[in-house]
């Protein structure tokens, strides 16, 4: 463990059982942050505690199922504050869902569509409004959102999804203006096509198609996010406020031609 950059910070991290959401909180754990991991599968949540304390860290996992409710956030809020014996001092809104590959918007129906806004900007939105004020209160805190590189990026489906992550972007420097002043720095993270390396014999992820054309030119790890998400959680970034972090192997700026 480096126990540094975030030693003795109390991390609240939604989604963490799974992908970027478990690097996050692993690698937070590693930089001495206390964490509290929620998640709706409390097998893989156990399992990420207990690899988090055998490398000598510090976390507690909360089962939930984040439906968008306020009274679901505000429980989420309450535990993760009695579990660490205080207040939150990071907040990383990662939970998210995506309606599934080839999603389109004539074939979209309207419960799929309030269950995606409701897991990806309910959430998130009221968990905030949880866990925000307590921050002001004392003192200060940083919030992380996830979006996404469609957000910003059209492609002809996930038309759905990336409205979602759209909504979480603009969020994020409204909540910079609301919060900013207040000692709460709001900042996001834009993802690329992000996963565990596949094992050779596996076929190709479906979204990695997508970073060709792009100067990295394959999916990146979870760790990268998580590398991004610690530096904007850490002191080091005290001067960053409403930046959205493009952490994409350069899907969304930069076009690499064929010679």
């Amino acid at each position: 463990m480096t126990d540094s950059r975030l030693r003795n910070k109390r991390a609240l991290i939604t989604g963490a059982t799974s992908n970027i959401g478990r690097a996050i909180a692993v690698e937070f754990a590693a930089e001495g942050a206390r964490v509290v991991a929620s998640g709706r599968n409390p097998q893989r949540g156990a399992e990420l505690i207990d690899e988090i304390k055998a490398s000598g860290g510090r976390a507690e996992f909360v089962p939930m199922d984040l439906d968008g409710s306020v009274q679901a956030c505000r429980a989420l809020a309450a535990e993760a504050a009695r579990l660490v014996g205080g207040g939150i001092d990071i907040l990383v809104n990662n939970a998210g869902i995506y309606p599934g590959e080839g999603s389109h918007t004539a074939t979209t129906d309207e419960t799929t569509f309030d269950q995606v806004y409701a897991v990806n900007v309910k959430t998130p939105y009221f968990l905030t409004a949880a866990v925000g004020p307590a921050m002001i209160e004392a003192g200060g805190g940083v919030i992380i959102n996830l979006g996404s590189w469609i957000a910003r990026l059209g492609i002809p489906v996930g038309a759905l999804y990336s409205s979602t992550k759209g909504a979480m972007e603009t969020l994020t420097r409204a909540w910079a203006a609301e919060f900013g002043p207040q000692g709460v720095r709001v900042n996001a993270i834009s993802p690329g096509v992000v996963h565990e390396p596949l094992p050779q014999e596996a076929d190709p992820h479906p979204g990695d198609a997508m970073m060709t054309g792009t100067p990295a030119g394959r999916p990146g790890t979870p760790d990268a996010i998580a590398h991004a998400a610690v530096y904007l959680a850490s002191d080091e970034a005290a001067f960053v406020h409403g930046t959205v972090l493009d952490v994409d192997g350069g899907r969304i700026g930069v076009a690499v031609m064929a010679a």
